[in-house]
């Protein structure tokens, strides 16, 4: 009888942990619903209200390949503007520029891009110098953005979509 008891007890319990995990269940999912709702909306008011300011460099849509072209600019010597320790520092570095040969700026400019070298070095070389040493390496992508943007202002296209740095070195 003992027994018997025992098991009616256990299974009571379980129907009353059942029941409560089921309550729990409903009034957390209710919750978490209400939470996301709120947070989504917040987010898209946010978006509304920020937007994408004048000159961000937006992500674009991946490029194959195959219709990317690299630019070169081998190794450039920089002076940068001085830091903290009032020290005079230099970056010496390599650029690859990407290029989108779909693009209507790349038959306009692409094939030309040799003889606009000068007005892309010094647009570089005015990018880089205004930052101290600490803040390029800090953060290097806030510069190739600096300077994919005076690129393609420079342009007036989008045909270069990518900075990168090779072979960097500071002093």
């Amino acid at each position: 009888m003992k027994k018997n008891l025992l098991s009616v007890i256990i299974l009571a319990l379980l129907v009353v942990n059942l029941v409560m995990t089921s309550i729990m269940m409903f009034s957390v999912v209710g919750a978490t619903n209400s939470t996301t709702k709120l947070v989504n909306n917040i987010a898209s008011a946010l978006e509304l209200e920020i937007g994408t300011p004048e000159g961000e460099v937006v992500a674009e849509e991946a490029i194959s390949m195959e219709n990317i072209k690299v630019y070169d600019i081998k190794e450039l010597v920089i002076p940068l503007t001085k830091g903290v320790d009032g020290e005079d520092h230099y970056a010496m570095l390599s650029i690859a520029l990407s290029m989108n040969i779909e693009d209507e700026g790349y038959a306009t400019y692409g094939e030309t891009l040799v003889e606009k070298e000068s007005l892309i070095k010094s647009e570089i070389v005015e990018a880089i110098s205004s930052y101290t040493l600490e803040q390029i390496q800090a953060d290097p992508d806030m510069v190739k953005d600096d300077i994919l943007n005076r690129i393609q202002t420079l342009f007036d296209s989008k045909f270069i979509f990518k900075v990168a740095f090779s072979d960097t070195r500071y002093q």
